[in-house]
């Protein structure tokens, strides 16, 4: 058995003690250790784009970064996007009005990557956006929602900073 170490993750605002084993994923550690369970395992292999989360504002899959990675860094999952009252972040809002999911298992995904498409300047042409979001898989084929998701919220967004 590998030798446990003791941490501290900041998840969402939040200090987190936990003691994990250094093998243990950012991906199991929010999901089995935290009860985080809003960030998807799909693939655990890095291909799908299920398990994107913000670390220190970039987006990471954290199905390939160690939780110990993580320590001493800000990490922001699907569940601290929204307000502390509930209201949702822009980028949630727009996938509700557009419709973008189906089955709903890679939204946390596409939304956390969405976040950072807009974040980083991507969102400027559809062809921008389906470059950027081309990590993140749909299985059930939701992207034409998805797109016009990310260009409502880019424009609402944009139109806030104006």
């Amino acid at each position: 058995m590998a030798s446990l170490r003791s941490m501290e993750l900041n998840i969402n605002g939040v200090l987190h003690a936990v003691t994990l084993e250094p093998r243990v994923t950012l991906l199991d550690a929010l999901r089995e250790h935290l009860g985080l369970t809003g960030t998807k395992k799909g693939c655990d292999q890095g291909q799908c784009g299920a398990c994107t989360v913000h670390v220190d504002g970039e987006r990471v899959l954290a199905c390939l970064t160690l939780a110990v990675q993580a320590e001493g860094r800000e990490v922001t999952t699907i569940e601290g996007l929204s307000g502390e009252d509930g209201t949702l972040d822009v980028v949630q809002q727009a996938f509700l009005e557009e419709d973008a999911f189906q089955c709903g298992y890679c939204t946390p995904g596409q939304v956390m990557s969405a976040v950072a498409c807009i974040r980083e300047g991507h969102a400027g042409t559809d062809a921008e956006i389906r470059e950027f979001m081309a990590g993140n898989l749909c299985r059930c084929g939701a992207y034409n929602g998805i797109v016009a998701a990310v260009r409502k919220a880019a424009q609402s967004v944009e139109g806030a900073t104006a």
